[in-house]
């Protein structure tokens, strides 16, 4: 009879794809697991089953998160909704106005931010600048151009000529050029510009003169207002060496622009000269339609078909230069920007099944991308939303499913673990403000804004207090007729339905958490049975396993035979109607009976008390016979 011991001291792999069952040898078989549900994994290996949402606001509808810093001590976010900005500071809304973009344009919705203002962008709406007066003043207008970039869209000889050189004019062409959404478009004659007032047909249109022709010959000498409704307005921007970044529209998806030095909405060519503007196209053999700009150590272009670098030090007319990197490409139904981790970029790939890290190499002088959900895939399925929280290293990305799988990156140290969370409805969006991630999240039909909280261990949840005890608790419309948790003086209360908007408890209690119950799961891998010298079907016994906890308050375990809570060992006496004291330590558990399937895990933690628990390793003793 053969026996093992093993240590599991780290999960920094994370949860692994059923794929992955057969290779023992590789070092994430060590360090992985087989299910992490409601858990993060921290940086130094341990688990850590995930805090709660807290429970802000009811949403209209559908909605799109964005932060906005406007310095290190005031930050907000902003909640795009059909037709309305919302603005909140902390948990309270500041600020609600009027917007012109609606539900459906929301997935294809582009955003950069420069001081007080936010500049949001959709290819179907002339792009929007929203601005911060103090707290509660916001404003919503669109871009004034200083020079906007003009194009030829017509074919080389198609002609324009103007009935007079100044006032009210007609505008003829020898060919279809003019269509609705000409009105209130540019269009330069000799690089004169005049102003398109009604469409009269396909090949003739009223203007008035801005600036006086040349003539009124007939020439091939004229070009348009590159955006526009005819023609489609910028997909998306950037700040990049002094530059406002445009890229690709409509008509032009393969186009970026880039604006004067220093002079943010100037796109005036000019002569070429070093701190003028910059157009041109990415020519290749693949389509190329711009999905995001983002400015790190070069410019980085993400498309449809691949990733580009364009470089230039200072960036001018005459030094850019642009460099095909990869071919990966972006997605195309919905604009995800890309997220910067540690100088590194991470972005999606167009299958909607793989996460990826652009990252420039020394040693190549190129950017490479690594598949960060390689050993995942199972996790990944087209993701609609990221988030980072740089304060705890985790990347958020909301899925179409509804949940969220959460990436623990350490580059430097070699971790990158996939966990998966779920909740009782389904994540539509994320966004980071400040070192909190908030969520919109759907529920019973309704649409919520809520955000992870350290000091909730609940979803959709709120928590109150008052000097004295009480057994009615109200302000719980949000979750009306449903089954709640209840913590109260920081203990377990069991379940609680809620009637009209609260929940009465049995004992009174100072304070309270009340929300929606949620199950964590953490489970190992399958034993390697070659490895400690059974047989592949040999019958497999656990003898012991030791969990080692840090500030953890409640555990159950399941060793093959449903999960049981597991007591704590404890020194003191708790005090009277407190809530249960965490515990750090070992907690040593023995094994029951033998078991044949070896696919079967030899433990598993499991449950749904709101508690804290931290897993920081696993050991376990096993017998086989030969």
């Amino acid at each position: 009879m053969a026996g093992g011991r093993s240590t599991k001291t780290s999960f920094t792999a994370g949860e692994l794809g059923d794929h992955l069952l057969g290779r023992g040898d590789l070092r994430a078989y060590e360090n992985g697991a087989r299910r992490l549900r409601n858990v993060f994994i921290q940086p130094t290996g341990g688990v850590t089953r995930r805090p709660g949402l807290r429970h802000v606001a009811m949403l209209p509808g559908a909605a799109k998160l964005i932060g906005f810093e406007f310095n290190t001590e005031q930050t907000y976010l902003l909640v795009l909704t059909d037709r309305r900005l919302q603005v909140f500071m902390g948990d309270a809304e500041v600020a609600s106005l009027p917007a012109p973009w609606t539900a459906a344009m929301l997935d294809q919705i582009a955003w950069t931010q420069s001081a007080d203002t936010l500049l949001l962008l959709h290819p179907a709406m002339p792009p929007q600048r929203v601005t911060r007066s103090s707290h509660v003043a916001w404003s919503i207008g669109a871009w004034n151009w200083v020079a906007e970039p003009f194009h030829r869209f017509a074919s080389p000889d198609v002609t324009l000529v103007a009935s007079a050189t100044s006032g009210s004019v007609t505008l003829t062409s020898n060919a279809s050029v003019f269509a609705a959404g000409h009105v209130g478009a540019r269009f330069r004659i000799g690089l004169k510009r005049v102003v398109v007032t009604a469409v009269i047909s396909a090949t003739s249109a009223r203007a008035q003169v801005e600036e006086t022709l040349p003539g009124t010959v007939a020439t091939t000498d004229w070009d348009e207002a590159a955006f526009g409704a005819a023609h489609g307005w910028p997909v998306c921007a950037c700040f990049h060496q002094d530059r406002l970044v445009l890229g690709g529209s409509r008509d032009l998806p393969n186009h970026l622009w880039l604006s004067r030095s220093g002079d943010l909405f100037n796109f005036d060519l000019g002569s070429g000269l070093d701190d003028q503007a910059i157009e041109f196209g990415l020519l290749s053999d693949q389509v190329n339609a711009i999905r995001a700009v983002f400015s790190g150590r070069h410019l980085q272009v993400f498309t449809s078909g691949a990733e580009w670098m364009v470089t230039g030090d200072p960036m001018t007319p005459a030094s850019i230069q642009l460099h095909r990197q990869t071919r990966i490409g972006s997605p195309v139904d919905r604009v995800l920007q890309p997220v910067d981790v540690d100088g590194s970029t991470i972005f999606v790939g167009r299958t909607g099944q793989a996460v990826f890290e652009y990252a420039y190499t020394d040693v190549q002088q190129a950017y490479q991308a690594d598949d960060l959900a390689l050993v995942a895939r199972h996790l990944i399925s087209h993701p609609v939303s990221l988030a980072y929280d740089p304060l705890r290293r985790l990347l958020h990305a909301a899925m179409r499913d509804g949940s969220i799988a959460t990436l623990t990156l350490y580059r430097t140290e070699q971790v990158t673990a996939w966990t998966r969370q779920e909740t009782d409805g389904a994540f539509r969006a994320l966004a980071e403000v400040d070192g909190t991630i908030w969520c919109v999240v759907e529920r019973d039909g309704t649409v919520r804004l809520e955000r992870f909280d350290d000091m909730l261990w609940v979803d959709a949840g709120l928590s109150g207090g008052d000097v004295v005890e009480r057994l009615h608790w109200s302000g719980l419309q949000h979750l009306h007729d449903r089954i709640v948790q209840v913590v109260a003086g920081g203990a377990p209360r069991g379940t609680l339905p809620v009637r009209n908007g609260a929940v009465e408890l049995q004992e009174g209690a100072r304070t309270v958490q009340v929300g929606l119950g949620f199950r964590h799961s953490i489970e190992p891998l399958p034993p390697q049975i070659a490895a400690a010298g059974g047989a592949p079907d040999a019958p497999l016994r656990l003898v012991r396993v030791t969990f080692r906890l840090l500030q953890t308050a409640a555990l159950e375990v399941d060793l093959g035979r449903g999960a049981q809570p597991v007591p704590f060992r404890r020194l003191d006496t708790p005090l009277l109607d407190a809530g249960p004291p965490v515990f750090t330590g070992d907690v040593a558990l023995r094994g029951l009976g033998w078991r044949r399937d070896t696919l079967a895990p030899l433990w598993r933690i499991t449950g749904d008390t709101p508690l804290p628990l931290t897993l920081l390793s696993v050991t376990t003793e096993t017998r086989m016979t030969n």
